[in-house]
């Protein structure tokens, strides 16, 4: 593991709390790359896309964005647009990008929360098997995107489906792609648009073309108060002597639309306080998110950890840990 490292990238050493207290980063080998208790074998929850389109229609009104949020958006877009291999101006290309957002997060037309975390997928297959805490829990999607790790999050952590800015990156040239290779098809705008979102349920019956026509004709507010990473903090962690920057998450802290934080807002549960870092063994990157026993409630810190590409309910791996310290702060064990 690099000694020093910036920035939520994908393939850097990056941790996410959530919820109230910090740690520091790092796992020992025996749970990060495969050690541990496995669980997962298990598909998808049927209701959840129903549950999805069910809530895809956003009340009428005006529509929030995150100020910071926005601006990475629409700079991704703008950029997008300027080598799609199809006539879209900037303009177009950002709502193109934005309009699953509401759908998939923020039925009341507030800000979607760059921290969201999915709350629909409630299967065993993502919880500890030792129900050593009810909020040890690996929620599947998150961010505005919902990027989960069975589909277009399966190669991005917690810590970088949250980052506004990385996401955007992502989203945009991907979206904007879909939407010229269905133009290039012959689809008419309407169905290009239709296809650039076909990766997100919240738009099977209409409810994004609804968001980007109203994004057409009102614009959108930019929100001051939901900046980059949606109410998580930079920090400094240290794990076994070494140093990395950490992302501390608290879902009772987000910004913007926060129903998701509510016990019964979705069938599974909100997780407990939780770090997410990158951490590489033989060859292979896996997204390690951990907890601390103070967090959760349980005998021990917990970490969980998964395969980059690999389908949180397929396979995760589960282990009691100690060590983690948040320098910023003081907390964990420093």
């Amino acid at each position: 593991m690099a000694r020093r490292q910036r920035g939520p990238g994908r393939r850097t050493a990056v941790l996410l709390a959530s919820f109230g207290l910090v740690l520091g980063l790092g796992v020992p080998a025996l749970a990060a790359g495969g050690g541990g208790t496995p669980s997962g074998g298990g598909g998808d929850n049927p209701r959840a896309d129903d549950l999805r389109r069910e809530r895809a229609w956003v009340r009428l009104g005006e529509l929030k964005f995150g100020a910071e949020p926005y601006e990475a958006v629409s700079s991704a877009a703008a950029d997008a647009a300027g080598k799609a291999s199809c006539e879209i101006s900037a303009e177009d290309a950002t709502n193109l990008v934005l309009s699953p957002t509401w759908p998939e997060v923020s039925g009341s037309g507030d800000s979607p929360s760059p921290m969201t975390l999915s709350r629909y997928d409630d299967q065993t297959s993502l919880a500890d098997p030792e129900q050593r805490a009810k909020g040890l829990f690996f929620n599947p999607g998150v961010g505005v995107w919902q990027l989960d790790s069975a589909g277009l999050g399966a190669d991005e952590t917690a810590a970088t489906a949250i980052d506004s800015v990385g996401a955007a990156q992502k989203m945009a040239p991907y979206i904007v792609g879909k939407y010229c290779t269905a133009i290039g098809g012959g689809s008419t705008a309407a169905q290009a648009r239709a296809a650039a979102w076909k990766d997100w349920h919240a738009c099977d019956q209409g409810a994004c073309e609804s968001i980007y026509e109203r994004l057409k004709a009102d614009g959108v507010v930019k929100d001051p108060t939901v900046t980059r990473y949606g109410g998580a903090e930079m920090r400094t962690c240290t794990y076994e002597g070494a140093e990395y920057d950490c992302l501390y998450v608290d879902p009772s802290s987000a910004q913007g639309e926060d129903a998701w934080t509510a016990p019964d807002y979705g069938p599974a549960p909100v997780p407990d306080p939780f770090y997410v870092f990158t951490y590489t063994k033989s060859g292979k990157d896996y997204e390690v998110r951990y907890w601390l026993k103070a967090d959760s409630g349980a005998k021990t810190d917990v970490s969980a950890s998964r395969e980059l590409g690999v389908n949180a309910r397929t396979k995760l791996t589960w282990e009691a840990e100690s060590g983690l310290c948040d320098t910023t702060t003081g907390s964990g064990n420093c």
